[in-house]
């Protein structure tokens, strides 16, 4: 068996609803030289059904089907099972536009120097319609860019956009299962060290936004992960040991003055992440609220926490808007 160009690498779970449209895009690549490995991770809707059909009719669809172990096995299984040397990400609810694997496959091939590239990105919603809410920050387009992006808070990649050299993601211990949610983001800024990122001034793919997805389930726990992650990628920046690197969960949010064995990192770390749950009905049903809570006993800015007392009204959350406004002025009394 010839080893291919490119090992296209796509985890999905009870993904039905969008797997067809995000297979067939892969499929009909202007550059054909690819394995596609679809994990099915544990689904019990119709994607075997799916993925198998698909294999049956393609030789370059590799099926991996197994029990359920979560999304960053899935990835970390599906880096490992790759035979090429460059492996493009791919999710089971996006689309792939046809020249995506041949710009990025190009791109590669004329840089040795850079281990990833992503591209920009065309975001939609589940109908397929343009997204209203879409960014306007584009990602950036070398990796002087991609550094100022980290130090400013900006979007790096777009992860299912992403292409990137095997080896290089292996020497570094692939995902990590302590990210959870935030998992791209870690390893990004792990690679950032050893090799130059960047994504493509191009859309090359048709990323989709919808209620169900990942990002809108689980807001809270991905940015405290990611307000992590930055933490520990400023730990490394400045020579010292990243105590993130062996977990394989990471500890209470109370717990991170321990873990980085100096004061003020839980506070820092609450600062950074409440502001970005007051628009997440998520976070604020969950525990992100209590989070909230904390931020403010501790002193915090207060920007915008009025507000989101009456959109907890129009959530339903009655109970927590009379909390969050009781915490308002508790502590604006204290001030």
């Amino acid at each position: 068996m010839n080893t291919p160009a490119i090992s296209v690498a796509m985890s999905v779970y009870n993904g039905e609803r969008f797997l067809e449209e995000a297979i067939a895009s892969v499929l009909a690549q202007t550059f054909t030289d690819f394995e596609l490995l679809i994990l099915d991770d544990g689904s019990r809707d119709s994607t075997r059904a799916i993925v198998e059909n698909h294999a049956s009719r393609d030789s370059r669809v590799r099926p991996i089907i197994r029990e359920n172990r979560g999304l960053i096995a899935s990835l970390n299984q599906l880096v490992a099972e790759s035979r090429a040397l460059l492996v493009a990400r791919m999710d089971a609810d996006d689309i792939c536009l046809p020249q995506r694997f041949a710009r990025q496959a190009e791109f590669l091939g004329a840089h040795p120097e850079y281990g990833v590239i992503g591209s920009w990105c065309e975001d939609i919603d589940e109908n397929g319609r343009p997204w209203p809410a879409a960014s306007t920050h584009r990602h950036p387009t070398d990796h002087e860019g991609f550094l100022a992006a980290i130090e400013l808070g900006r979007p790096l990649l777009c992860h299912p956009a992403v292409m990137f050299r095997r080896d290089l993601v292996l020497s570094v211990g692939g995902y990590h299962a302590a990210f959870k949610h935030c998992e791209d983001l870690d390893l990004w800024l792990r690679l950032a060290s050893v090799t130059r990122i960047a994504s493509l001034p191009e859309q090359l793919v048709k990323y989709r936004h919808y209620a169900d997805q990942v990002s809108s389930r689980h807001a809270t726990e991905q940015q405290i992960g990611a307000a992590v992650a930055k933490l520990a990628y400023k730990e490394r920046l400045a020579g010292r040991p990243d105590p993130t690197a062996a977990l394989e969960h990471l500890p209470p949010l109370e717990a991170f003055d321990t873990l980085f064995a100096r004061e003020g990192v839980s506070r820092a770390v609450r600062a950074e992440v409440a502001p970005g749950l007051l628009y997440s009905s998520d976070g604020l049903r969950g525990r992100g609220f209590d989070l909230i809570l904390e931020h403010l006993r501790d002193g915090g800015v207060r920007d915008g926490m009025w507000r989101t007392v009456l959109r907890l009204i129009r959530m339903g959350e009655a109970s927590r808007a009379m909390k969050l406004a009781s915490t308002l002025s508790s502590t604006l009394l204290v001030g």
